[in-house]
């Protein structure tokens, strides 16, 4: 069966329950980058969902681009097949590229993200 960690850190990060489960997914609701990481030890996820959020004005902008910078580096040691994709804000899309030269990313998806934005990224790569 394939795994999904969705990391639920607002509430901007859609709920696509029945999607998962109508394309046969395991979904693993996680609620911060911590409890991803812990889970990493035991699960290997193929995909992952999360929520990109560029560090401004702290460590982000100097060794870590953004929140997603040390689960990334640990997927690429511990799941290196799982595809990750990206849900990112309008305002926050144009860093993602400094994202992108630093680690593997599948798909990138711009808030509000709809079900068949998603489930078109899934299929895709289902079908290959």
């Amino acid at each position: 069966m394939t795994t999904l960690f969705s990391i639920i850190e607002s509430p901007n990060h859609p709920r696509f329950d029945a999607l998962y489960e109508r394309l046969g997914i395991s979904q693993a609701k996680l609620a911060s980058q911590r409890k991803a990481l812990q889970a990493l030890k035991s699960m290997t996820p193929d995909w992952i969902v999360a929520e990109f959020f560029y560090g401004f004005g702290n460590n982000y902008a100097g060794a870590n681009v953004s929140n997603l910078d040390v689960l990334l580096a640990a997927v690429r040691k511990q799941a290196p097949s799982a595809r990750t994709i990206v849900l990112v804000g309008k305002e926050q899309a144009p860093y993602i590229p400094r994202l992108a030269e630093l680690f593997r990313i599948h798909a990138v998806l711009t808030l509000p993200v709809t079900e068949a934005d998603l489930e078109a990224v899934l299929r895709d790569t289902q079908t290959s």
